[in-house]
């Protein structure tokens, strides 16, 4: 049986522009048509990282499909949680996160060129605890594995663990049924030197049936380190080809960027053709590929960066202040708080692209950024004065343009493009003596 996140319509946002008809896009307004979410992409894993000084929750969404049996997580944190430092979420804020930061395809109508039209544009999205165990340290487990807490909180079993040596923690995971692949050894050695705890969950399937719920929900922890990393390289040692992980950081201060890999942003703002509005997640897929390609994969992806307390537009409602704290933005809501800054974070990563974990720093760039893509409809009514003339001989090079955008974005051919859009190649140049002899 699949093991799937539920997925939550976003809200419809409303804005208004009043301008001047102009042949060049003269403002962010039009229709939302569609969305590139962490969906589009295979074994995509979400993380939301919230963050205020040494104070993180880190928020683990997985992708998991397979029987409950063979589910673990093993990953490396900075001290003994408490009980009380580890909840299970909900996937609904989660949903809601990743929906209102992705990318966009945007609609325009071109209005009659021969009129000053004032444009009241609607602004819209296609989709608008368990039985805790004590704090106690346990007694020792053996092979220089040392159980330093053990709980069960909601549908999991959770243990802490430290370890003296790699070779002991393997072989400790593996005579407890945590299978472990080749190659992770030296991994955990890494961690064990740097004096990380070790956070192993595994699905308690008498408390999941109890829950009702259908899928494995978000694990959050909670914790203060100077530490601001995260721990990828575990997930790359069984890994079946690249991995997508999606991250939205939260802070009250700026944008959170990575300080031992670079950020690229995607490409956006361009204008392409009218028919992606069916092919928009072929089209956003092949776009990131390419643009994985272009920087061999080495490089974190910006996708989205802006302050949750405003948009211009909104492709959906921001999200509340308790849905913020859902996320971990424990700053959220209260008297005098800064607002949050959310930042979208795209990364395709294999173990040879990625040899080191991802090392964050918070910012204080609160710059605005949001991948966007452009479909202009061109108007169809009668325009017979000079503007309407110029407007009908200016759209065969506008077409022409979309194309080869389209074509440099994606890879796709050039020829099918032109084929999809109805056109047999670029329009004949204009001889100079046009510009002046017009009808």
């Amino acid at each position: 049986m699949k093991w799937k996140r539920s997925l939550m319509a976003a809200a419809v946002a409303l804005a208004l522009a009043g301008l001047i008809y102009s042949p060049e896009i003269a403002a962010f307004c039009g229709f939302y048509v569609g969305r590139a979410d962490a969906r589009l992409f295979n074994r995509a894993s979400r993380v939301v990282l919230a963050r205020s000084g040494d104070r993180t929750v880190l928020t683990m969404a997985s992708d998991f499909e397979g029987p409950l049996t063979e589910f673990a997580l093993v990953t490396p944190v900075p001290v003994v949680l408490r009980r009380d430092q580890i909840h299970v979420g909900e996937s609904a804020a989660l949903d809601r996160i990743d929906a209102f930061t992705a990318p966009r395809l945007v609609e325009y109508f071109d209005g009659n060129p021969c009129e000053t039209i004032s444009y009241h544009d609607v602004v819209r999205s296609q989709n608008a605890e368990g039985v805790g165990g004590g704090n106690r340290v346990q007694p020792t487990a053996g092979q220089g594995v040392r159980i330093e807490a053990r709980y069960t909180v909601g549908e999991y079993d959770i243990l802490i663990l430290s370890a003296e040596d790699s070779g002991g923690l393997l072989s400790w995971l593996s005579q407890n049924g945590y299978r472990l692949p080749p190659g992770a050894e030296p991994v955990l050695q890494s961690y064990i030197r740097q004096n990380l705890r070790f956070f192993v969950a595994r699905v308690n399937l008498e408390e999941q049936s109890r829950t009702g719920y259908r899928y494995l929900r978000p694990i959050q922890i909670a914790f203060e380190s100077p530490r601001f990393m995260l721990p990828v390289r575990l997930g790359t040692v069984n890994a079946n080809g690249a991995q997508e992980l999606f991250v939205y950081a939260l802070s009250p201060r700026g944008r959170i960027e990575s300080v031992n890999y670079r950020t690229a942003r995607i490409p956006s703002d361009a204008q392409v053709p009218e028919y992606i509005k069916d092919e928009f997640a072929n089209f956003y897929r092949d776009m990131f590929t390419r643009s994985a390609e272009r920087e061999g994969l080495s490089a974190i992806f910006l996708e989205y960066a802006w302050d949750m307390g405003w948009c211009d537009p909104c492709a959906a409602d921001p999200l509340s202040a308790s849905e913020l704290l859902q996320l971990g933005a424990f700053w959220a809501g209260t008297p005098g708080a800064a607002s949050t800054f959310v930042t979208r974070m795209h990364i395709r990563y294999t173990g040879e692209s990625f040899p080191s974990d991802i090392v964050f720093q918070e910012t204080s760039d609160r710059g605005n950024f949001q991948g966007r893509y452009i479909m202009r409809h061109a108007y169809n009514g009668p325009a017979e004065c000079a503007a309407g003339k110029e407007y009908r001989r200016s759209l065969p090079a506008r077409h022409e343009q979309e194309a080869q955008s389209l074509a440099a974005l994606t890879g796709w051919s050039i020829d099918s493009i032109r084929a999809r859009m109805g056109q047999n190649g670029p329009p004949p140049e204009r001889a100079w003596w046009q510009r002046v002899f017009q009808d």
